[in-house]
């Protein structure tokens, strides 16, 4: 099956390159506060700047409770420059209220900047749940393969879920965000450089 092929090749390549961000934070600490809180600032943000403004913010804070010691314009300071950095400095301001994260997708959904995309990280990252975090690497590597054609992240993530294998849930967004920074780029994809194109369908 093309799918098992690709996912087996995409395990030896993604070796190459560094941890995602979020893996990185998951791995280095083992703080499910700290995953929530990168899962939140990697939205519409490269994974460096992520990572460098997690980094800032974890030096100031151990845990989500320690955000309610910072005013909102120094959290901005410490995670500028990562996307919209001035709602999610609002947004991790608000969520010091919280008594505890919650473990189910609709609870998490209901707190300050979580939607589904950062649900489904944290989910499956910090839980180890059996869960499909779509972002806009899966969007666009799953629509070019071929396994998929949808127009938005929600469509894509209905559509994987009927064709990837539920053990490739919970890693499919470390491989296609690693393999989508430096290989199936947005824009020129190194198709030459891909260990995985003669499978792939190359709907760009």
């Amino acid at each position: 099956m093309a799918i098992e092929d690709i996912i087996n090749i995409l395990k030896k390549e993604v070796r190459k390159f560094d941890a995602t961000t979020i893996d990185l934070i998951n791995l280095e600490t083992d703080s499910h506060d700290k995953v929530l809180i990168s899962a939140i600032l990697s939205s519409r943000t490269k994974d460096k700047v992520t990572l460098e403004a997690s980094k800032k913010l974890f030096s100031n804070i151990s845990c989500i409770k320690e955000l309610k010691k910072l005013s909102v314009r120094e959290i901005e300071k410490l995670i500028y420059p990562v996307g919209f950095y001035k709602t999610k400095a609002k947004h991790l301001k608000e969520l010091s209220k919280i008594v505890s994260i919650p473990k189910d997708f609709d609870g998490l959904v209901k707190l300050p900047g979580v939607g589904r995309k950062v649900a489904n990280l944290y989910l499956s990252v910090a839980l180890g749940r059996d869960e499909i975090c779509v972002d806009t690497h899966v969007h666009r590597i799953s629509n070019r393969l071929g396994w998929v054609k949808a127009k938005t992240p929600f469509e894509t993530e209905k559509g994987l879920k009927n064709v990837l294998p539920k053990k490739y849930w919970k890693i499919i967004n470390s491989l296609l965000v690693s393999y989508g920074q430096r290989v199936c780029t947005p824009r020129n994809p190194k198709c030459r450089d891909c260990m995985i194109q003669k499978l792939c369908k190359k709907v760009l």
